[in-house]
């Protein structure tokens, strides 16, 4: 291409082309070293008005394509030049070139796919419209324009694409355009497609999930509820891998309640279990997810979980303890129904098992789990390892520490120690936090005291009185404020467990210090 025809259609100076075209008609037909003609240049600047005038002299220049396979059509709507796409579109309607308007570039992508991909919806609209048939094709990346619109929550395209015969839905991955709905959470998309072309719902991506899956998994609530009111079929399917083997376990997985809610509206009969005898229930507490257990034990048709054991012969309780999830624990208890003296395959309890649960037992609220197996039923083990561990530990004079009495009940001690240890610990502290932060705050209520009698005796206030008349009060009445303020404070743990937990509570170890 000569360098001023390629400079004047970069700049859209047409009085200068126009000279040259009529000095030379083909310079028109000369191109770049990528292929691009000087139609392809201005269209991709967007001057319209250039474009117009090479075409009058040159129609021809339509049909062009660069070494990317790129038509000045293309070339426009990649440029972001919806407008010129428009007017190029008209022109090729006119003379008939419907083979320019369905070009396809090295990426199989049609001026449908470009117009959707770069957010001209209006553009999409004309051209299927001009020509339906584009509607058809499928990039490398097999995706049509209807997945790709649907990613985009296009819903006026996808609508009209659906009213297109034979339109492609197919997206990569094995996704189909339903797919694209179900992530996005477009629930006008789904129920027009759901009207039209039920069938993809049930089609596997090429990791197996249907869009219902991908509903569930995205926790769309109202995508999920249009397919399950089309068809309540569709809660039963499955899926290849354990933890998404159903739509129950999955909503159980990412603690999803209003998806397990909507779906047991539909479907009460959804599975719930595992060949290896894992249940929801079991995943839900390992995944810690309390408002889900909570969900699944209000359940009338699902609260036989409760006792239900995986394949190791674990209930959900064991698995609650060994995670040391308190609240969950509570929850499981607050069923009549549980029963914590299950053994599972290896012969442990859920009581045996609260030994193990020591090193992740702080910080977390044991004591109401504690109180709710207590029963009779656990009397025999955790309340005689609880006295048992009481009756090892004595304070030192010096540090006030629990100590060994002698090396040979270490193991004894241990385990026993470790239970009255998890037993003890409040909603937010445990018992070796108690035993240090009251022995603290009463040196701290004494300190504060002393210091503040001493300020006040040695002056002070009459130093400051004149000057900072507040500030003196304030120091007048620490004597006899801060005390008070420090022992409520220092006390705070203690009495809020009192309070809540009433006559239950034992402060054996606390009353030591």
């Amino acid at each position: 291409m000569d360098r001023r025809l390629l400079e004047a259609a970069t700049s859209g100076d047409s009085k200068s082309m126009k000279d040259m075209a009529s000095r030379d008609a083909s310079i028109l037909l000369r191109t770049t070293p990528q292929g691009n003609t000087c139609l392809h240049i201005s269209s991709t600047h967007g001057h319209e008005g250039f474009c117009q005038d090479v075409l009058v002299l040159n129609q021809t220049l339509l049909s062009k394509v660069n070494s990317d396979r790129e038509t000045p059509l293309i070339a426009a709507v990649m440029g972001g030049h919806a407008s010129l796409a428009s007017v190029l579109l008209g022109r090729c309607c006119m003379l008939g070139l419907s083979e320019v308007i369905l070009q396809t570039d090295n990426d199989r992508c049609n001026a449908l796919h470009h117009a959707i991909n770069y957010n001209h919806k209006d553009l999409a609209m004309e051209l299927i419209i001009a020509k339906p048939s584009l509607s058809h094709g499928v990039n490398k990346y097999v995706e049509s324009p209807m997945f790709m619109a649907a990613m985009r929550d296009f819903t006026d395209i996808v609508e009209k694409l659906l009213d297109t015969h034979d339109s492609a839905h197919e997206g990569t991955y094995g996704h189909n355009a339903l797919h694209a709905a179900a992530r996005n959470g477009n629930a006008v998309i789904a129920k027009t497609i759901m009207a039209t072309r039920p069938l993809l719902a049930t089609e596997k991506s090429n990791d197996s999930k249907t869009p219902v899956h991908i509903a569930v998994i995205m926790d769309k609530i109202e995508v999920l509820r249009i397919f399950l009111e089309h068809d309540w079929s569709l809660g039963h399917v499955t899926h290849k891998e354990e933890y998404v083997s159903s739509l129950l376990f999955t909503a159980a997985c990412r603690g999803n309640v209003g998806i397990a809610r909507e779906l047991l509206k539909h479907c009460p009969d959804a599975p719930y279990r595992l060949e290896s005898g894992k249940t929801c229930l079991h995943v839900a507490v390992e995944g810690g997810h309390t408002e889900f257990v909570q969900f699944l034990l209000k359940e009338a048709q699902l609260q036989k979980l409760v006792n239900m054991r995986d394949g190791n012969g674990k209930t959900a309780l064991h698995h609650a303890v060994n995670r040391c999830n308190p609240k969950i624990v509570a929850a499981l208890l607050s069923r009549k129904e549980t029963n914590f003296t299950i053994y599972d395959n290896h012969g442990e309890s859920v009581i045996w098992q609260l030994r193990n649960a020591t090193d992740h037992a702080k910080t977390l609220n044991w004591e109401w789990p504690r109180r709710d197996m207590l029963q009779p039923e656990g009397k025999s083990g955790l309340l005689h390892l609880l006295k048992q561990g009481r009756g090892m530990v004595v304070v030192c004079e010096q540090g006030k520490t629990p100590t060994v009495m002698k090396w040979q009940c270490l193991y004894p001690m241990c385990s026993s120690l470790s239970v009255a240890f998890v037993c003890i610990i409040a909603k937010w502290e445990d018992t070796e936090f108690l035993i240090y932060y009251q022995s603290f705050t009463k040196k701290l209520m004494w300190f504060a005291y002393i210091a503040t009698t001493t300020a006040f005796a040695t002056g002070l206030y009459t130093v400051l009185a004149p000057r900072l008349h507040w500030l003196a009060i304030g120091i007048c009445s620490l004597p006899v404020l801060l005390p008070v303020l420090t022992k409520v404070l220092g006390e705070w743990p203690v009495l809020k467990l009192r309070f809540r937990l009433g006559k239950s509570f034992k402060s054996d170890l606390l009353d030591m210090v």
